[in-house]
């Protein structure tokens, strides 16, 4: 039998409105034993039943539901009926002819907290955030081999938030024989991905609408891609007739990997440039030296960690963006994005904002970007929404 957690009074709110964290602070006791990872039943200080999750005595979001249906176990038949579900939206929203790569499961939007799954054309990436997810990864694994046969199962839970629930990092093979690299289609552009050692999963797959709008743009321009990682963004703008992309990362063995991605693409190779260093050193030389491009794209990593941080990190956009700005020629555009969940998104505007103040020039918002539609927010969770993009006009 699951133990029990009662909630602190006027605490049972925000899952009666089915948010699925439960705070330490709003916990009064815990009846029977409940050990990290553990399914327990929540009540409200009344006895109410409100919901099934997972309990996690080391962080602060000490429970994630799983469940606000009592008679719902949280078995085998919950983690394929999930899949299945997760699955019927993607089918619904990708072309898996073009796309080959999608987000099968984000985490607390598609109803399984702490989990994420990212499929790479027959190789499922799992990531397991949580103590709830790590203590079911069995049950998780047996629904993805029953749901994908014939698709091997990677696991690439290595993030530093698993720290905050207790657990040591894990990588490695869980089911079938993992290439270190897979190819994928994303909207006919074939991308290399390196799963064992890559960004996230492996790739970015949440920018995949935002790439094709770059595309769209960059049609017989000059284009800067700074933070460029493996350089997906240039491809499609080369794709969309760019006449020039400069790709700027500080990584080497990325920018390689962009180069192999022209290639594979059978992209105009003389049409590109790459540039090894920081990108905010790049962008003042540029400025110092009154280069400019008819479109710059802004990619730059997740600056902001907890809210102690956010103060400091809109400081970093700001200067990121002044500079990029500054890079833009008169009519030119900016494509520029924040993926950290904990800025807001009218913060961030303000900060292009302000950014464009202090660059002295007048920048026009022409087009809201976010997150593909494999990666849903759900009503419920709006955390679940972080990518936040603009394309900007950016005049003198």
């Amino acid at each position: 039998m699951s133990a029990t957690l009662t909630l602190v009074p006027e605490r049972e709110k925000s899952l009666k409105r089915h948010h699925p964290w439960v705070f330490a602070s709003a916990i009064e006791s815990v009846a029977g034993r409940a050990r990290s990872g553990d399914t327990v039943d929540v009540l409200s200080s009344t006895g109410e039943w409100l919901g099934r999750g997972a309990y996690s005595p080391e962080s602060q979001i000490r429970v994630r539901i799983w469940t606000f249906n009592k008679d719902e176990p949280v078995d085998n038949g919950f983690f394929m009926r999930r899949l299945e579900q997760a699955l019927v939206l993607r089918s619904s929203v990708l072309n898996f002819n073009t796309t080959t790569g999608y987000r099968l499961i984000a985490a607390e939007s598609d109803g399984l907290p702490g989990i994420t799954i990212d499929m790479y054309d027959k190789v499922a990436v799992l990531q397991l955030l949580s103590a709830g997810a790590d203590k079911q990864r069995d049950k998780l694994v047996w629904a993805l081999k029953k749901l994908f046969p014939h698709v091997s199962i990677y696991e690439r839970s290595d993030v530093d938030v698993r720290k905050k629930e207790g657990l040591e990092p894990i990588t490695g093979p869980i089911h079938g024989e993992t290439p270190g690299t897979v190819e994928i289609l994303e909207n006919n552009l074939r991308i290399n991905v390196d799963i064992e050692h890559g960004h996230k999963t492996g790739f970015y797959l949440d920018q995949r609408d935002a790439r094709a709008r770059a595309g769209h743009y960059a049609h017989d321009k000059t284009v800067l891609n700074c933070f460029s990682y493996t350089g997906t963004f240039s491809c499609f703008a080369l794709a969309g007739g760019a006449k020039h992309v400069t790709n700027v990362d500080v990584s080497a063995p990325a920018l390689k990997l962009a180069r192999e991605h022209v290639r594979l693409n059978q992209l105009d190779e003389d049409k590109t440039t790459m540039v090894q260093g920081d990108v905010f050193e790049v962008l003042r030389r540029y400025h110092e030296n009154g280069e400019q491009f008819d479109m710059v794209i802004l990619d730059p990593p997740k600056f902001v960690d907890s809210k102690a941080t956010l103060k400091r990190a809109a400081r970093g956009y700001k200067d990121i963006n002044m500079y990029g700005i500054h890079a833009v020629k008169p009519g030119g555009l900016l494509l520029t994005f924040s993926c950290s969940g904990l800025m807001p998104s009218d913060l961030f505007q303000k900060i292009v904002a302000d950014a464009a103040l202090d660059a002295g020039r007048t920048v026009k918002i022409i087009e809201r970007l976010s997150q593909a539609p494999d990666h849903p927010v759900k009503t419920t969770y709006p955390e679940g929404y972080y990518l936040k993009g603009l394309v900007c006009q950016v005049a003198d």
